[in-house]
This record gives C-alpha cells, sequence and structure tokens, in this order.
C-alpha cells in the first residue's frame, strides 16, 4: 500500500502518464478486432488454436502484434516516468517520439516475447492441467527475470539479447534467490477488482435482473480503469526500480527503506559466496 501511495503521488502530479495504457488499450482493442472478426465470419474455418499450422501461425502472429503494441507504449511510459522523476516535462509526443526511436529493438523484443508467449501456450494444451501449472510457473518466472528489458533497452541503447542479460544479471545483483510478494503493485487492484466481482454476484440476491446487468456493466468499466491504473503506476515503480538496481540510488520521491523492502538479498552459501 506504502508504494501504490507513493506511485500514486507521481501520478496525479504528472496526469498525462496515463495517456499511455489508455493509448495501448485502445490500439490492442484495434488488435483484437482484427484478428476475431475474420474468425466470426470464417465459420469455424480459421481458429486461434495450436492444433493446426495455420492456427500457430494466426496465435503468433496475434502475440506478435500484441506484444509489440504493450512494448510500444510501455517504452513511452517508462521514457516519461524516468524524465519526471528527473524533474523534467516530457509530453506525450515526446514519449511516443523515444518509444519511435526505439522501433528495432521493440520489434525484436516482440518476437522474443510472442515466441515464449506460443510456447507457453503450446504447453498448456498439449499437458493439460499439469501444464497449465507448469506453463504459469514458467511464465511467472519469465516475467521476474526479463523485468528491467524495456528500461534497459530504453537507457542504455543495448541489444535484445544483451538488454535480456543484464536484465537477468540485475534480478540476481539485487533480489538473490528470494522475491519478496510485495513487488507488484498489480497485487493491490486485482484484490479491488475480486471484491467489485464479488459485490456484482451479490446483487443476483436482489432478483432484479436490470440491477445485475447495470453492476456488470460497470464493472467492466472497473476493470478498464484499474488496468489502467495498475500499468501507470507499474511503470513508474519499474523506472524506480531499475535506478536502484543500475545505481543503488533510489528517486527523492520515494522512501529508500520502501524501496529497498521490494528486495530480498540472496542468502548467504558456504564459503561465504553469495
Amino acid at each position: 500500500m506504502e508504494l501504490v501511495k507513493t506511485s500514486w503521488r507521481i501520478l496525479m502530479e504528472d496526469k498525462k502518464l496515463l495517456a499511455f495504457p489508455v493509448l495501448s488499450g485502445i490500439v490492442m482493442l484495434l488488435v483484437i478486432a482484427t484478428f476475431v472478426l475474420p474468425l466470426i465470419f470464417s465459420n469455424g474455418a480459421l481458429s486461434l488454436s495450436t492444433d493446426s499450422v495455420v492456427g500457430v501461425v494466426l496465435l503468433f502472429l496475434f502475440y506478435l502484434l500484441s506484444s509489440f503494441v504493450v512494448i510500444f507504449f510501455n517504452v513511452g511510459l517508462i521514457a516519461s516516468v524516468h524524465a519526471r522523476l528527473q524533474g523534467k516535462d516530457m509530453t506525450v509526443r515526446e514519449g511516443l517520439a523515444a518509444a519511435g526511436a526505439h522501433l528495432g529493438s521493440i520489434l525484436a523484443w516482440a518476437v522474443v516475447a510472442a515466441t515464449v508467449g506460443l510456447v507457453l501456450r503450446m504447453i498448456e494444451d498439449r499437458a493439460g492441467g499439469v501444464g497449465q501449472i507448469a506453463a504459469g510457473l514458467v511464465g511467472g518466472a519469465w516475467a521476474l527475470v526479463t523485468i528491467f528489458v524495456v528500461p534497459v533497452l530504453v537507457f542504455e541503447e543495448k541489444s535484445v539479447v544483451d538488454a535480456m542479460k543484464e536484465s537477468l544479471a540485475l534480478f540476481r545483483r539485487t533480489w538473490g534467490e528470494n522475491v519478496v510478494g510485495g513487488l507488484s503493485i498489480g497485487l493491490v487492484f486485482v484484490a479491488v477488482g475480486i471484491v467489485a466481482f464479488l459485490l456484482v454476484l451479490a446483487t443476483l440476491l436482489l432478483g432484479d435482473i436490470r440491477v445485475f446487468y447495470t453492476a456488470a456493466a460497470l464493472f467492466v468499466v472497473l476493470v478498464a480503469v484499474l488496468a489502467v491504473l495498475a500499468s501507470a503506476l507499474q511503470g513508474i515503480f519499474v523506472v524506480v526500480l531499475y535506478t536502484y538496481a543500475k545505481t543503488g540510488e533510489v528517486p527523492a520521491a520515494f522512501d529508500r527503506e520502501l524501496v529497498e523492502g521490494a528486495f530480498a538479498p540472496a542468502p548467504r552459501k558456504l564459503g561465504g559466496t553469495i
């Protein structure tokens, strides 16, 4: 909650940071429509599944475009957040320009992300419940060790391969072998979403279907708002984590003990090594 409040204060001081997740969401809806509508009108001839070569190709393209969109606007967000924490004011246009200057790296990283996503999807489809658990664990680990890839791409101008290596090095150097569960700001918003969902279900007890539909519609809006806020706040905190992991310094807006609390040192092994 302290991380959320600190990140929230920064967001409220520079509300235009919200433009990046909003634009990302709008473009993502267009991407989804581009794939869903042809599937609907194909009468089952096409599908986003791993059961056929065509399905695998379509699924990969969907993951590729989705990843590209998310990464592109995330780069713009992170560049703008970094400028804000440095006491500078970067417009949305300048943030998008910063993302545009890294199109090659963004595309390369999107290809890697799409490939990993496709492999995990194939594991899920072919190994049933066990595959879903395994894919979830691997996907979670992947998200953690690549958490600094985008900041490295933006601030250090490294290739995707080098950015992945640097992200892993920063992860190992700062987190060691234990991950503190308090990292994800998104958990706070998930909790809010769960409570809201339960309230929507509770409206069924009123016996008026119109109340339920109204509550369900409001829930959809709430989920969209929470997604935008969580994305913006997570972007702020990732920049803070990267700065701390890279330099050992904490931006003035954040309390040092609070940021250090997001990391756990690696346990010392025999011989004094870490």
